[in-house]
């Protein structure tokens, strides 16, 4: 099976996500905690983008926001040039299955399906081609990121490198322009985390997907496109 086709690299450098003035506030009362100031930021696709700093900085509130996961106090985001920062619930989610991919540090695969059957989730999800073709894509997936033989395999039955290839890959799933990837690696020793940072950061350059990566680890963040550091809810 061939890998999955790249998108083509008419769209690299196109503008996928904008965010303008974000604020975030969490709690209530004396203990409510002013999170985003004012956060402005924008990532264009085939561009890998780190966003780095302190424990609480606000870094993962940020990424949050950015996938509509969570909705803002102030400001807007924009999604391939849709305004989605003060849009519905069913419009939010259908916006995160056609155009954003996750990779979190823990993998959060369903381990009583297969490698196949997880990245195949998303397309289901999405319901925008047979069955047959779904299982075709997610083969390929499986695929480029050296799981091919394993595609059959239960979760329980990967390593903890091969269950984060198989999030990469269903991540990819439904070809999104926008990856978010919160400590993708940061759950692994040194050799899987240069492997998937490297496998997340190919894939994604070759389909042209922006990616917006939040770690700690400072020789990933040196090797991105381009380093944000924040610190108490700003760029710095």
């Amino acid at each position: 099976m061939k890998p999955a086709p790249a998108v083509v690299s008419s769209v690299r450098g196109e503008l996928a996500l904008r965010c303008t003035g974000l604020h975030r506030y969490l709690g209530q009362g004396e203990g409510r905690v002013h999170v985003l100031k004012g956060v402005s930021f924008e990532a264009r696709r085939g561009q890998i983008y780190a966003i780095v700093g302190p424990s609480g900085c606000g870094k993962s509130t940020l990424l949050y926001l950015l996938g509509l996961l969570d909705q803002p106090d102030g400001g807007q985001i924009e999604i391939n040039g849709h305004l989605m920062s003060n849009s519905d619930d069913l419009a939010r989610t259908a916006a995160r299955g056609a155009h954003i991919g996750f990779v979190f540090q823990f993998h959060f695969l369903m381990l009583e399906f297969t490698a196949l059957e997880n990245v195949m989730m998303p397309m289901r999800k999405l319901a925008k081609m047979p069955v047959g073709e779904m299982e075709a894509r997610a083969h390929a997936l499986l695929e480029s990121v050296g799981l091919g033989a394993k595609s059959r395999r239960l979760g329980t039955q990967l390593s903890g490198g091969e269950q984060q290839r198989v999030a990469i890959a269903r991540a990819l799933a439904n070809e999104p322009s926008i990856l978010l990837a919160d400590e993708p690696t940061g759950n692994l020793d040194v050799k899987n985390a240069g492997m998937v940072f490297d496998l997340l950061t190919s894939l994604a350059k070759d389909r042209g997907q922006a990616v917006i990566l939040v770690t700690h680890n400072p020789e990933i963040a040196q090797q991105c496109d381009l380093t944000r550091p924040m610190r108490d809810g700003v760029f710095v």
